[in-house]
């Protein structure tokens, strides 16, 4: 479980659905014929990915969580967090390498930084004493 410090970002729930459903719709092709059962792993890889991927963050670390494995990354190691051109959150890390943050959009940040119990400014285009 989490601890309630602890802001959790992750996928819609409705491709959990979409994996069971397109699992039990595998299941008459799966039994007729025995070499066909690997087709019930595409589905089940979907479920586990759905239900597990995502980005953790308090005010120690971010861990980011994929299907098979996990990584913590402190937060002294985030140089910034910024979006790419598809709206996902990226943290840029100093040590160059670029995250996609898992189930973290651009208009998710405020809620990420806050995590750390640090605030964003209101309107950060804009300059102090405008």
């Amino acid at each position: 479980m989490s601890k309630p410090d602890t802001v959790r970002f992750r996928y819609n729930q409705a491709i959990l659905v979409a994996a069971v459903i397109a699992f039990i719709g595998a299941l008459p092709l799966a039994s007729a014929r025995t070499y066909l059962l690997p087709v019930l792993l595409l589905p089940l890889a979907v479920a586990l990915w759905a239900w597990r991927a995502g980005t953790d963050a308090n005010a120690r670390e971010l861990r980011v969580r994929a299907l098979a494995g996990q990584r913590r990354i402190d937060w002294d190691q985030v140089l910034e967090l910024v979006t790419d051109q598809r709206g996902r959150a990226v943290a840029r890390l100093d040590d160059g390498q670029q995250i996609t943050l898992p189930a973290v959009r651009g208009v998710d940040l405020p809620r990420l930084v806050s995590a750390t119990g640090q605030t964003l400014p209101d309107n950060p285009t804009e300059a102090p004493g405008q």
